[in-house]
């Protein structure tokens, strides 16, 4: 079956990036690259002339930088827009403003390298080109939340929560999805393990985002690292990370295996790391994202015993993964985003 054709906009101040762009992206037979723009204001003139089914976005530009401007146009015209982006801490505030996903710019003197950016950045249009563009919302200051929990889990929590573990796995529109779980939650949480689609290099930025506006404590992964209370371990980029015990103590090890699913770090290998260590003592969440990366661990983790959780479609920007997973039978209850932390808490409370 012939692919859709999908329409692109090129938004980057580098003549010489935009002209190797253009060049690669409509080398690909479903894309057509409708045009390009050389700042946000140029964008901005285009757009509804253009109109293009995706847009991909410089976030360093001068004079409007890329989340000034998708703060302006998501809200009028939610077109999905992929960033294309240095190694920055600002990729994560123009995920919040509404992008759709990013990649990071490649190394142009390396051609492995500029060969495997395009094949990623080509891979994330088409799954942009189906996605839901997020309304974009502002994120509070640490220890604030917008909408409180309906009770506080430190004075309801036993003591036989230590030995409990919260597996979450995610994708495209995942690092919104996670953080709006996360910063719901009190300090004293029992310890949780994310794998999230990232590069290497930004999964350390995105832990210590999470740090500053969660409860808990969050960090990237190290082997070695115990899962305990109040803190949340995410999976370094690059790398495959599993759940190990030894006694009453789990830790996590990463190690630098295959990629599994097309991905490394994988959801299926933290998710069955965990089905086989934690058995009922687990409960696992799969959100937003394309694939079906983590479907078969969730499935492995409920007939293990655990409590399992999945994205409901309406609130995913691509109902893939979650999908998958309810497909399968490995989703005890389908829920919005916004829902998910009292969801969570009623379950700890049961235990």
């Amino acid at each position: 079956m012939q692919q859709k054709e999908i329409k692109v906009l090129v938004v980057d101040d580098s003549i010489l990036f935009r002209k190797v762009m253009i060049d690669n992206l409509s080398k690909s037979p479903n894309i057509k690259v409708v045009g390009y723009a050389f700042n946000a204001f140029d964008a901005q003139r285009k757009i509804p002339v253009l109109n293009p089914d995706v847009i991909t976005l410089d976030v360093e530009m001068p004079g409007m930088n890329g989340i000034d401007f998708l703060k302006q146009l998501i809200p009028k015209r939610p077109i999905p827009v992929i960033l294309v982006s240095s190694l920055n801490i600002t990729v994560f505030d123009a995920l919040s403003a509404g992008a759709v996903d990013f990649v990071r710019k490649p190394d142009m003197t390396k051609q492995h390298i500029v060969s495997a950016f395009f094949q990623e950045l080509v891979r994330k249009i088409n799954i942009a080109s189906n996605a839901k563009v997020r309304v974009p919302h502002v994120v509070g200051k640490k220890n604030l939340h917008t909408a409180p929990l309906n009770t506080n889990l430190s004075s309801v929590l036993p003591n036989k929560l230590s030995s409990t573990i919260i597996a979450i796995g995610a994708s495209t529109g995942g690092t919104e999805a996670t953080l709006s779980i996360l910063k719901e939650l009190p300090a004293d949480m029992p310890g949780i393990v994310i794998t999230q689609h990232m590069p290497p290099g930004f999964t350390k930025m995105y832990a210590e985002r999470l740090d500053r506006i969660c409860k808990m404590e969050v960090r990237e992964a190290k082997s070695g690292d115990h899962i305990q209370r109040g803190l949340a371990l995410l999976a370094p980029g690059d790398m495959q990370m599993k759940v190990t015990r030894v006694g009453g103590q789990y830790s996590v090890t990463c190690f630098d295996g295959e990629k599994v699913n097309g991905h490394k770090p994988s959801v299926d290998v933290l998710f069955r790391s965990v089905a086989e260590t934690a058995k009922q003592n687990a409960i696992g969440i799969i959100l937003t994202g394309m694939g079906h990366d983590g479907a078969a661990g969730l499935l492995e983790m409920r007939n293990q015993g655990a409590y399992t959780i999945g994205q409901s479609k309406e609130s995913c920007v691509v109902y893939g993964m979650p999908m998958v997973a309810f497909n399968l039978g490995g989703v005890c209850i389908q829920a919005p985003c916004e829902q998910i932390p009292n969801i969570l808490m009623q379950k700890l409370r049961e235990k």
